[in-house]
């Protein structure tokens, strides 16, 4: 088989197929082309989630009818003014996007110059069909129809028009996320669908295109290291998603989905997350051109860093200071779902004892019915058993409220949660969840100072285990030791137990040898031996902690709440579960009908 040159509608086909993988991948071009034309206002019309219309219109500097025809040539571009490709500061500058949409799909070019005429050229799938002058303001506006609609083989592959259209809005709110002082506007087979204003700030425009309560559920990073800046919003672990839909992440103005940064981020929220959870960022890093290659994927979502060494620890340093510095803040308030579960329980009307016309009183009436479906509290009959709470009487004056952020415990209710009076409101504390976060507070500063005290066992325990857990955790005995935790090889298939961390009490000695196998199963070999620790170190505070159901007097309450204002994360559990709630004196008063 002879070697051949490729004619030029296929080259372009094979080009669209490396950057027009779907409607949302022509969508993006077409409005980074937009952005890099210094356009103040952008919209975007799509009709079939985005295959049978992309519409994209821009204020933008506009082209001369000569640099229309040039611009649908392959690898013609304007961003590039010299050869320096790494030194690239625009979003698109590859010039393969045009020719390649236009190579499948329909594809019609308006645009004009300030101070010039209006011109259009029309390509249907790679071939010139029409071009003459045309109306419109300064800008340009680029229409794509049935995109792959003479591939059919392309066509069947994408997916339905919803999933399209999800995908566009995606690409839409990141790249508004990117440039806040662009408006930008979506409409969907004839809906509004997303519209921001310009001159926003990143924080307002995050807030806006994600969710309004990240605004007060979420810390400011601003971080720099070595010639890096990074900064963005950062919601508390508390306010977490079940996707890692929500986290948008920007490169020099441009968004990216890279591993390296993923991991990164996974790495900051480390023992604050529960694994299935997902935390709700938007982080901004701004690197020298010189330290970041753009130019390694067709599309220009991922990048690769010169020392991505230096990008991780950053982020994850930044992400960290600025969640230290929120302090015990957790999700301010309980969700509007959770208020509706609170209602007032109906009243019955009072029973008649007599009827003014005992002649017109029905032989039986019905009893009154009452919807139980939500949830209240009954009255209870007198076999019914005494409610699970508790209060001590003061035998000292009671502390006043005002001088602690989280109040002064009033009780105890289940056994498991404590009710303090703060300030502006009701305080509710899971003293398991809130107790579990203050131990391995603990542990990370013993650490880090003269390392974690160590009880020895009077008569050591034998642990039972598989082969594997015993590898496992033999080969961290040393690691282990330094949490306090002394253990030795007992045969093939068994752990002896000599010592354990003090500041776990009496714990379950086998439940946590068993747990930290399992643990060390799940390390990733990337991770750094920090991170190790740290899974080390949580899995050893939920032992150690105060349990559900444990009665607690009103000075260790108050002991707890006291150290919980002062430890950094306490705001969360280690796995990402809030530790308290707050009821304010206004959701309150909702709740008795007074507001």
């Amino acid at each position: 088989m002879s070697i051949r040159r490729l004619p030029e509608h296929l080259v372009n086909r094979i080009a669209a197929g490396e950057v027009v993988e779907r409607p949302a991948s022509a969508l993006k071009e077409l409005v980074e082309n937009a952005i890099d034309a210094g356009a103040t206002r952008i919209a975007v019309k799509l009709a079939g989630g985005g295959t049978d219309l992309i519409e994209v219109t821009d204020d933008g500097c506009g082209m001369s009818p000569a640099e229309m025809a040039l611009a649908l040539e392959r690898h013609a571009t304007s961003k590039l003014p010299d050869d320096e490709i790494d030194q690239v500061t625009t979003l698109g500058f590859r010039g393969e996007a045009l020719p390649s949409i236009a190579s499948v799909a329909r594809m019609s070019l308006e645009s004009r110059v300030r101070g010039a005429e209006g011109w259009s050229r029309v390509v249907d799938n790679g071939a010139v069909v029409s071009e003459g002058p045309a109306a419109l303001p300064p800008g340009t506006r680029v229409r794509v129809e049935q995109l792959f609609g003479r591939v059919p083989a392309r066509r069947k592959f994408l997916r339905s028009p919803r999933a399209e259209y999800a995908a566009s809005l995606d690409v839409m709110k990141r790249l508004a996320m990117a440039r806040p002082d662009i408006a930008f506007s979506v409409e969907h087979d004839g809906r509004k669908a997303l519209q921001v204003q310009g001159g926003e700030t990143s924080p307002e425009r995050v807030a806006g295109l994600t969710d309004r309560a990240l605004a007060e559920n979420s810390v400011a990073v601003d971080f720099e290291r070595e010639g890096v800046f990074l900064g963005g919003v950062a919601g508390l672990p508390t306010f977490n998603r079940g996707v890692a839909d929500h986290q948008y992440l920007f490169v020099n103005g441009r968004p990216v989905k890279d591993r390296l940064l993923i991991g990164a981020l996974r790495g900051a929220y480390a023992e604050m997350l529960a694994r299935d959870r997902h935390p709700v960022v938007a982080l901004f890093l701004d690197v020298p051109a010189d330290q970041v290659d753009v130019n390694v994927h067709p599309a220009k979502t991922e990048v690769r860093f010169r020392d991505p060494a230096l990008i991780r620890g950053m982020i994850v340093s930044g992400l960290r200071r600025a969640l230290d510095e929120a302090g015990h803040r957790s999700v301010q308030r309980p969700s509007e779902a959770a208020l509706g579960m609170w209602t007032s329980e109906p009243v019955a009307p009072a029973p008649q004892l007599w009827d003014a016309e005992p002649s017109a009183a029905p032989a039986y009436s019905p009893a009154p019915q009452y919807n139980y479906a939500s949830v209240h509290d009954r009255r209870p009959s007198f076999s019914a058993p005494p409610p699970l709470a508790r209060a001590e009487v003061a035998v000292e004056p009671v502390p006043q409220s005002v001088q602690h952020p989280l109040g002064v415990a009033r009780g105890q209710v289940a056994k498991t949660y404590i009710v303090a009076e703060a300030e502006d409101g009701l305080v509710l504390v899971d003293q398991h969840a809130a107790h579990e976060r203050l131990v391995l507070e603990r542990m990370r500063r013993a650490m880090s100072e003269d390392g974690v005290a160590s009880q020895g066992l009077l008569v050591p325990e034998v642990v039972e285990l598989d082969e594997p857990g015993c590898d496992r955790l033999e080969a961290r005995v040393a690691e282990l030791s330094e949490f306090g935790l002394d253990l030795e090889r007992f045969g093939p298939r068994a752990m002896l137990v000599r010592a354990v961390p003090a500041a776990l009490g009496k714990g379950d000695v086998h439940a946590l040898v068993t747990d930290l196998a399992d643990e060390l199963a799940s390390f990733d070999e990337a991770l750094s031996l920090k991170e190790k620790l740290d899974h080390v170190a949580a899995t050893m505070a939920c032992h150690g902690s105060v349990r559900a159901g444990r009665v607690l007097s009103v000075a260790e309450m108050n002991a707890l709440l006291r150290e919980m204002e002062v430890t950094p994360h306490s705001g969360q559990c280690n796995h990402g579960r809030p530790t308290w709630v707050k009821l304010a004196h206004g959701d309150i008063e909702k709740l008795f009908g007074r507001k």
